[in-house]
């Protein structure tokens, strides 16, 4: 009898350790890694001029584009490529193709914007963003590595890459005592977020809701406590934890560094 009792506890106690590990391994997948797409047919135009102005701030939410480290290697998705928001941030390796306005070589671009549709025009005539059309409206600056601009519109060969991003992920403050919101910026490999969790020193794990671009949101009392948060990469679904990343006298405002990123 006691023999079967020792033997039970102990079958108990590798289950409970087999479990543990299981669960603590959902939260630190190893080794995963964007890998480029193959290459796709659509169009590019651009907007703004040379100073990239007008490509400030955009649908993304990542403000002054030169701060937050995006320049102007930067691009509006048209609505098909956006998808509500959840690629912002993604990466582009895009390239001029039969046109006379061509230049050699690529250029790689962040998405930052939206280019909505304009209903008005003919999706071959000046609507080029219209669904179901893959486009990219470029930063001046961007479009001029690929195309004189003079060509106004050029067809183009592009592909999905990794984001190369120096440093860890970055998380800009706004709201209230009862509502964070938080834009996530800087995020390597693919890029893109699909879920996020907020954590406070006094409390477990709060999912936040996808707000818009490449915000999330809690509505939680989070005032006084060192803010922690866990990320899912919305390609390639690893997650990744950014332990005590404000302190517990954080700001509404200021944006806070990480030394964790995605590859």
């Amino acid at each position: 009898m006691a023999s079967f009792v020792h033997q039970w506890c102990l079958s108990l106690f590798l289950l409970a350790s087999l479990l543990a590990g299981t669960t603590r391994a959902a939260y630190t997948l190893p080794n995963i890694y964007y890998r480029p797409s193959p290459w796709s047919s659509a169009h590019a135009t651009f907007y703004g001029d040379e100073t990239a102005s007008e490509t400030m701030g955009g649908a993304c939410g990542y403000g002054n584009l030169f701060s937050n480290g995006y320049g102007t290697d930067t691009v509006a998705l048209s609505t098909t490529l956006f998808n509500n928001g959840y690629a912002c941030g993604t990466c582009y390796q895009i390239k001029c193709v039969k046109s006379k306005f061509c230049y050699n070589g690529f250029t790689t671009v962040t998405a930052t914007n939206l280019c909505p549709p304009n209903w008005s025009k003919d999706s071959n005539n000046g609507g080029w963003c219209n669904p179901p059309r893959v486009h990219f409206d470029m930063a001046k600056p961007a479009f001029m590595k690929i195309a004189q601009w003079k060509a106004g519109i050029v067809p183009v060969s592009y592909r999905r890459v990794p984001c190369i991003r120096g440093g860890g992920l970055r998380f800009s403050f706004q709201g209230n005592g009862y509502w964070l919101l938080v834009y996530v910026m800087n995020v390597g490999g693919g890029g893109d977020i699909a879920n996020m969790w907020v954590k406070g020193s006094k409390t477990g794990w709060t999912s936040m809701s996808h707000n818009w671009g490449a915000s999330y949101q809690a509505f939680a009392t989070l005032g006084g406590q060192a803010l922690s948060f866990k990320i899912t990469s919305y390609t390639t679904k690893q997650t990744i934890i950014a332990w005590n990343v404000a302190p517990s006298n954080w700001q509404v405002g200021l944006t806070y560094k990480t030394n964790v990123n995605f590859r």
